[in-house]
């Protein structure tokens, strides 16, 4: 993907920053890593602010309680954003419900609101701890900004062959998610993202 990275920077650089939306995330905890982070992540993406910055992995029940805690990473990402550096603030993570709800109640009891959350959102997300089912995905459907992730279950679901790609794709885009993010690891597949004919029936 090095072609891919020259060929953002260049983006970047030529003047299309304004007309870009550009999303990344920090795994830091306390309040001196996730600054750390925000500042590489700047430097790294060659760039004086992030519109979206998400808390990423939310996946343990304590994460809550540690971002949130005094020195925690939730002081430095609000001083980023009073510091022109992050727009919107959010959250990922793709293993329990129950945590994803957790974060939203625990923001809550501190009086914030997040701008975005990020859950998977797949064909097989009924039949196990499902998001759609069970809460976080009702919960942010108005308040929210939604972003509905491993759409292919990180290629398990295709290898299984239990759905086609059009078939997860469709069915993703079917929820009212504010938008679909599907991985891709080489530039024939960021290609094919672009094109009409990846939303059309084979």
């Amino acid at each position: 993907m090095a072609a891919a990275k020259s060929e953002w920077e260049k983006a970047l650089k030529d003047g299309y920053r304004e007309k870009a939306f550009l999303m990344t995330k920090i795994d830091g905890r306390t309040k001196a890593s996730a600054a750390k982070q925000i500042d590489e992540s700047l430097k790294r993406l060659q760039t004086d602010r992030v519109d979206l910055m998400q808390f990423h992995e939310i996946i343990r029940m304590e994460d809550p309680d540690r971002i949130f805690a005094e020195g925690g990473a939730m002081e430095a990402m609000l001083a980023a954003k009073q510091a022109g550096k992050v727009r919107y603030i959010g959250f990922t993570g793709h293993k329990d419900p129950s945590i994803h709800l957790r974060m939203l109640e625990t923001a809550a009891k501190h009086q914030f609101h997040f701008d975005a959350v990020q859950m998977p959102l797949n064909v097989m997300d009924a039949h196990f701890r499902s998001f759609q089912k069970t809460g976080p995905a009702r919960t942010c459907e108005k308040r929210n900004w939604r972003a509905g992730n491993e759409t292919f279950g990180s290629g398990l679901i295709l290898k299984s062959k239990t759905a086609k790609p059009i078939e997860c794709l469709h069915y993703a885009m079917s929820l009212p998610t504010s938008t679909v993010i599907t991985g891709m690891d080489k530039m024939e597949i960021l290609e094919q993202r672009w094109k009409p004919r990846a939303l059309s029936s084979p």
